[in-house]
């Protein structure tokens, strides 16, 4: 990639966001940050001038996503951590090395998660234990080894990534549904209990957003995109940079005054009752 190249991509990454100048400088946090809207967060940050943490369990998309940002934003530092959210032991040794290399945490985005999608009485214990290990126990272990850090330091953001199936229900999502809803409550007894040392915690509730597992999904015709579209009330999916500029919000301080709260971006769809 030419000079000019990088300079353009630059330019357009920084375009796609609202800029918030408070976050420059902070040091950001983020699982699930090698794809999708992980991935979309890192840029978001990064073209805010946050310095970046990232884990995720596959390595070769993490190192990807690390050599794009250092290609694309120079000045910002990233460094990278392997590891499932699952393993508390490895969270609390990538937290413990992040705060070691920045002296801090200023926001942690709590985005790794995974789909569960099948008849309630088909879903085999294995299926619910990974579900709820993943989407609420893996959530949980980050924002506490986090949170920690943040109480000593004085203050911090930590936004959690649930759904809109954690505040709507739909049918064969039951370890979903049930594992985003106890991520929005499991937010809302941090918000309380922490804001006192000075920190927010949020919670993000996307809809139905086109990453590249939802392609992946609508090409294979296990999604029917035409449908949801129709469902939703904007016409269309969500787009991830839309989920990270609303990291961008939350985690700023314009949004200083909000706490406890599972901020949903869905197009409509979960104010829509019609099926």
């Amino acid at each position: 990639m030419s000079d000019q190249e990088i300079d353009a991509h630059a330019l357009h990454a920084s375009a796609k966001y609202k800029q918030f100048p408070d976050l420059a400088g902070q040091v950001v946090f983020i699982t699930g940050a090698g794809s999708g809207i992980g991935r979309a967060m890192a840029d978001a940050f990064a073209a805010n001038g946050a310095h970046l943490a990232l884990l995720d369990i596959n390595d070769a998309s993490l190192e990807a996503a690390r050599a794009e940002l250092h290609r694309t934003f120079p000045q910002v530092e990233v460094e990278c951590h392997v590891a499932s959210i699952v393993d508390d032991v490895a969270v609390e040794m990538a937290v413990a090395a992040a705060h070691a290399r920045f002296g801090r945490i200023d926001v942690l985005l709590n985005n790794a998660g995974i789909s569960a999608n099948k008849p309630t009485l088909e879903l085999a214990p294995e299926q619910w234990r990974r579900a709820i290990d993943i989407n609420l126990n893996g959530v949980f272990y980050c924002a506490q080894a986090v949170g920690r850090r943040m109480v000593a330091q004085g203050g911090g953001v930590i936004l959690n990534t649930a759904s809109m199936y954690g505040t709507v229900a739909a049918p064969e999502r039951a370890a979903y549904c049930a594992s985003k809803a106890a991520v929005v409550m499991l937010t809302k007894v941090m918000a309380v209990e922490w804001a006192p040392q000075g920190l927010r915690v949020n919670a993000l509730a996307p809809g139905y957003v086109r990453t590249a597992l939802v392609e992946e999904l609508v090409q294979s015709g296990r999604m029917d995109l035409d449908a949801l579209t129709r469902r939703t009330p904007a016409r269309r999916l969500g787009q991830p940079h839309e989920i990270a500029t609303l990291a961008l919000f939350l985690a700023s301080e314009h949004a200083a005054f909000i706490n406890g709260q599972a901020v949903v971006a869905d197009g409509g769809w979960s104010a829509y009752s019609y099926v």
